[in-house]
């Protein structure tokens, strides 16, 4: 029976595939349902193990020879292993450190006629000395592998070295003396095997019987990588092959055979054409069946440089259909949204304009004055407002917001105002009792940690109109607030709300006007695709009087000069952020060092002056005291966690260290060096890295020092780290691509942008685009089934 795109993977147990077992094809399952982020591992199918797709190719019919290796060379290379083994360094770590070994592995090519090669990785832990045997054995004299990866000279061993992070990136093969003719294992076949030459071994393979020694991970990884297959094993070499990353437990040679097997068994006609046929014709696009096994095989005609840049037949095909439902969702979106009620009805007279300019500390700039001017037009308009407003750091998009709430308030509508955290919600509430202390509008702060009477009052007050504008965290949108008559949202960061949050506030207004400002200055390639559903405006002027912040990336060789500048700052009257990073996957440590790090500066370093300590893991009210103390000037060195990234406005605040800048985003660096530079003196932002090695990191940090223009470096961050990592799109619900660049490959998007378009205009009223708007809307990554 041939399989379908729809087969769950916990299935194909049942069709005796790739010689895994049913726990192994569970494994498998869990894996893709992660990768997927699907939360029920029945929900896992072939199509999302197909869209599982390989980060590189191989030309493994012509792969380069040793004497062609030169110094920063990416390459692979087929090697032979000659001696392997691992000896100790670091002898001197101390007693409770884990011993650390460098595993060597001395290879050269099957002729033995060229100098050989070295490939080396580190191995530590109280498990170090049995890991080591385990790898000496796998690489015994003669084993046959391909290692990848950037070739450096080293001028001790007098050859080329290969330093990897780990044993997974070589790929062990069968030795061609082990493989007849028929592509089989010799050595794993029974004597009638041999003979007839034409029946394959049944059972479960096992890992070489020669081995002694398990894998020191766990047995079942032993088995789902190291097992070398008959079937496949012609599949690994003297091709193209494709090289994925490693999934779950499974690496890229035992997925190669998966899916391989799975390709040979699919149903090709449940693989569906979902585009257009005259839309294929226009863009010469193959045909989806074909793409979905071309991607993962390259035919043996194949371009294998097309590959590598993402622009064979099938990667084009794939790029093309993923952008075009994107854009064709945003584009039926924004439409359908312009043809909705409006729930509110706003007038802004020349009275209303004499009350802001009376409301105004300051002259706004041309930026803002154009900003504020497309957004009184939207309000006034029939249809809902739905704005991005995108400035850089410190130009002044709350005073544009709190001009947009004031002439709500003008017009009887109550305003809301969302923040990504309290202490940014805590200054906008301050800010905006300031901005309208004058008016007789009452602003408000609500957010999570309010005690629950004060709550409670709160929430009667906004309920009952008291409360004309709101300024909080999401608590503002949680099912116990209700407005009377919400008449605009304002929200701030929007990359760090839930494309479901802001419909909820949606919901329990009258379809309130939206207005969404970020800081995060976002490419506006990206900005028309993310965000396609919002009309985008962006102030690109600073109020003047602000000096450009220096910048300077040092190493940790330079930390006494740093903490000189520290002082200098200081004994001019300034104060200093010394900013830890706090990442996930590790918080516990790093909030660990961050409070090591106080200790030191305030007990050791600086005992002279006032340090304060400031993480996410402490209480609301304990937070705004600390900060408070710093905006006051009682604090002269503020250590903190990247809390204070988004808003903070301290004028004072003249210097800025952030400690292992390696570890963020380039527009999160831009972040919080954009809360140094707010008054007019001369403010600096000090990169500590113990990382300058890489040509990746150099560059990296590199541009922070050319340019404070935050829309330049967001598009190096965008080209080095992908969408989703800058926007944090698997929170913000925000869509991400599986195989799309949009650097890359903006102009396929512009090609799938231009088509989508064409649907939804010209042949509008068409059987075929009636059959992509059911398509789209069934899809639930576009949340638009309410539409229409």
């Amino acid at each position: 029976m041939k399989l379908a795109l729809q087969t769950p993977l916990l299935e194909l147990y049942k069709y005796d595939l790739a010689d895994l077992s049913q726990a192994m094809w569970r494994k498998l399952a869990m894996a893709v349902a992660a990768f997927t982020y699907k939360n029920d591992l029945t929900e896992a199918t072939i199509e999302d193990l197909l869209n599982y797709f390989p980060m590189r190719y191989e030309d493994r019919s012509n792969l380069i020879q040793i004497d062609e290796i030169y110094e920063g060379l990416e390459a692979s290379l087929e090697l032979y292993a000659r001696v392997a083994g691992g000896f100790q360094v670091g002898k001197n770590r101390g007693p409770k450190a884990p011993p650390l070994f460098i595993f060597e592995i001395t290879a050269g090519d099957a002729e033995r006629t060229r100098k050989p090669v070295v490939v080396w990785w580190f191995i530590s832990g109280k498990g170090a000395y049995r890991i080591v045997n385990y790898w000496k054995e796998r690489f015994e004299r003669g084993t046959r592998f391909v290692a990848y990866g950037r070739w450096e000279w080293d001028g001790r061993k007098n050859t080329f070295a290969l330093r990897i992070n780990k044993p997974d990136e070589l790929e062990i093969l069968p030795n061609f003396e082990d493989i007849d003719s028929f592509g089989l294992l010799k050595n794993l076949l029974t004597a009638e095997d041999v003979i007839s030459k034409t029946s394959a071994p049944t059972g479960k393979f096992k890992p070489n019987p020669k081995s002694k020694i398990q894998n020191p991970k766990s047995d079942d990884e032993d088995l789902i990588e190291d097992a070398d297959n008959p079937k496949f094993a012609m599949i690994h070499v003297g091709r193209r092959v494709p090289v994925y990353r490693k999934l779950g437990q499974f690496q890229t040679k035992r997925l190669r055979e998966i899916i391989y097997n799975i390709l040979q068994n699919l149903d090709k006609s449940s693989v569906k054409e979902t585009l257009p046929d005259d839309l294929c014709k226009r863009q010469n696009l193959i045909t989806r069946a074909a793409a979905v096994e071309e991607i993962h095989f390259p035919p043996e005609d194949s371009d294998i440089s097309e590959y590598a840049s993402a622009r064979s037949n099938a990667h084009r095909r794939l790029i093309f259909e993923e952008f075009f439902w994107v854009s064709f969702a945003l584009q039926l979106k924004r439409g359908e949204r312009t043809k909705e009620p409006k729930g509110t009805l706003i007038e802004i007279n020349d009275k209303i304009y004499e009350r802001i300019n009376a409301l105004l500390p300051f002259t706004l700039t041309g930026a803002q004055e154009r900003v504020v001017k497309r957004i009184f037009d939207d309000m006034q308009s029939d249809a809902p407002m739905n704005r991005l407003v995108q400035g850089d750091v410190g130009s002044g998009k709350t005073i544009v917001a709190f001009l947009a709430m004031f002439a709500a308030m003008e017009n009887g509508y109550q305003t809301a105002l969302m923040a990504p955290t309290e202490i940014l919600a805590e200054q906008h509430a301050r800010n905006a009792k300031k901005i309208f202390a004058e008016s007789n509008y009452r602003v408000e702060l609500l957010t999570g940690s309010l005690r629950a009477a004060q709550k409670r009052r709160i929430q009667t007050e906004v309920a009952s109109g008291e409360i004309h504008a709101v300024v909080g965290t999401h608590a503002v949108i949680q099912d116990a607030v209700e407005f009377e008559k919400l008449g605009l949202a304002v929200v701030d960061e929007q990359h760090r709300f839930g494309v479901m949050q802001r419909g909820e506030l949606r919901a329990r207004g009258f379809n309130p006007d939206i207005l969404v400002m970020t800081a995060t200055p976002i490419p506006r390639s990206l900005a028309m695709t993310v965000y396609g559903d919002l009309d985008v405006s962006v102030i690109d002027e600073l109020p003047p009087g602000r000096t450009p912040i220096k910048t300077v990336v040092v190493g940790e060789d330079k930390r006494d000069g740093v903490y000189k500048g520290i002082e200098r700052e200081i004994a001019l009257g300034r104060q200093v952020y010394v900013v830890y990073p706090l990442i996930d996957e590790s918080e516990k440590i790093d909030l660990k060092a961050a409070t090591k790090m106080y200790e030191e500066l305030r007990d050791n370093i600086f005992p002279r002056f006032k340090v304060g300590l400031l993480h996410g893991k402490m209480k609301g009210s304990e937070k705004e005291e600390i900060m408070q103390k710093f905006v006051r000037g009682e604090t002269h060195i503020l250590i903190s966690t990247t809390v204070i990234e988004v808003g903070v406005d301290v004028p004072n605040a003249s210097l800025m260290i952030i400690e292992h800048a390696e570890r963020f985003g380039l527009s999160q660096l831009h972040q919080l060096r954009g809360r140094v530079g707010r008054g007019a003196e001369q403010s600096f932002c000090v990169l500590l890295t113990g990382d300058k090695k890489t040509a990746v990191a150099r560059e990296r940090l590199g541009i922070m020092e050319e340019t404070t223009d935050g829309f330049r470096i967001a598009e190096k961050d965008l080209e080095i780290r992908g969408q989703g990592e800058i926007l944090g799109t698997r929170q913000s619900g925000v869509q991400t691509f599986k195989i799309g660049n949009i650097i890359r490959d903006l102009e396929i998007l512009d090609k799938a942008r231009q088509e989508a378009e064409f649907y939804l205009t010209q042949k509008r009223l068409t059987g075929e685009t009636s059959r992509l708007i059911e398509v789209t809307k069934a899809d639930a990554r576009f949340r638009l089934a309410g539409i229409g």
